[in-house]
């Protein structure tokens, strides 16, 4: 096996040679970067949630001599404006928008990585574009499916109790039946002294269950205010609305990209999208290559699944070609 697969962590930190804001209607404008090689194999990255933003880290998943690396914030959150914006923000939506990226960059088909919620939009996206896509690297499967959000919302109680029942708690004893609603109604409220307590409970639950050994420090104010009011609003957004997705779409639709090549990395002990989901995945997608990592929860940045994604996109240089 070439050498170049052994390579185990992140690549050196670099930034973008170009970047923009692109406007997608009459309300959106999406913010894009593309670094790494402007010759070079082109990858778009999918950041999670919906609604989670792209970061300078994202870039190093890639190596920067081979690959043209692509970067966007979706619609309502990171650069892109309005901030927290609701309103044509649906899983189409945001598929639409990346199909305009690649025409307004004039990339002919690119390689999507995607983990969490940039999973789910990747494959949805394969699947209404299947001639646009060299091959996926996937992390921390997420289908859209009203079973997986019930799990977020309540199972998740299963292993981390204590996060759970802060979470639940900041609703009042009579809105604990229907945490969805009660977060949903304070989350889209303009009122700052009701969404965002809301908001920051709600990044909170999340950030503490994604990792095996849970984050515990209080988050910072000012950025990760904003930061958290995007995710939590966009993701309960997406959640009443079942993500805009049929139960079981994806996998019903799966055969557009079944013949393209893919890597699955799953955390062995993800809470946020159990690797039921990913078995399922992977069942229903023989030729992919399937890696569990045995000592890992959801985050892309634990030390076992950030090693999977950068010997994916490795093996990707050659598959691919």
């Amino acid at each position: 096996m070439d050498a170049r697969y052994h390579r185990h962590d992140l690549y050196p930190d670099i930034g973008p040679f170009a970047s923009g804001l692109l406007a997608v209607d009459d309300r959106h404008h999406i913010y894009w970067e593309q670094s790494g090689n402007p010759r070079g194999l082109p990858v778009v990255f999918l950041h999670g949630g919906p609604g989670a933003g792209a970061a300078a880290a994202h870039r190093r998943f890639f190596d920067p001599k081979v690959y043209r690396i692509v970067i966007f914030d979706q619609r309502g959150c990171g650069r892109s404006t309005p901030h927290a914006e609701l309103t044509d923000n649906t899983t189409r939506h945001l598929v639409d928008d990346m199909e305009r990226l690649r025409r307004h960059l004039g990339i002919d088909r690119w390689l999507l990585f995607g983990g969490s919620w940039g999973s789910t939009l990747a494959l949805s996206y394969g699947i209404r574009h299947p001639h646009a896509c060299l091959g996926f690297v996937l992390r921390g499967i997420f289908l859209g499916t009203r079973r997986e959000i019930d799990w977020f919302l309540h199972g998740m109680a299963t292993v981390f109790p204590e996060a759970w029942r802060a979470f639940r708690d900041l609703l009042p004893a009579a809105e604990h039946g229907d945490l969805l609603n009660g977060y949903y109604r304070r989350l889209i409220d303009p009122d700052p002294a009701l969404h965002q307590p809301a908001a920051l409970a709600w990044s909170r639950y999340e950030t503490v269950c994604s990792n095996l050994i849970p984050r515990t420090e209080e988050p910072q104010t000012g950025v990760h205010d904003r930061a958290a009011l995007a995710l939590a609003r966009i993701e309960a957004h997406y959640f009443i609305n079942n993500t805009f997705l049929a139960d079981n779409e994806i996998l019903c639709g799966l055969e557009a990209v079944r013949a393209l090549p893919a890597v699955i990395v799953q955390g062995r002990y993800d809470m946020i999208c159990p690797i039921v989901t990913a078995d399922a995945l992977a069942r229903a997608w023989p030729h992919a290559k399937y890696v569990i990592v045995p000592d890992a929860g959801h985050s892309a940045m634990e030390p076992g699944i950030r090693a999977a994604l950068v010997r994916g996109t490795e093996a990707m240089k050659t598959r691919i070609r």
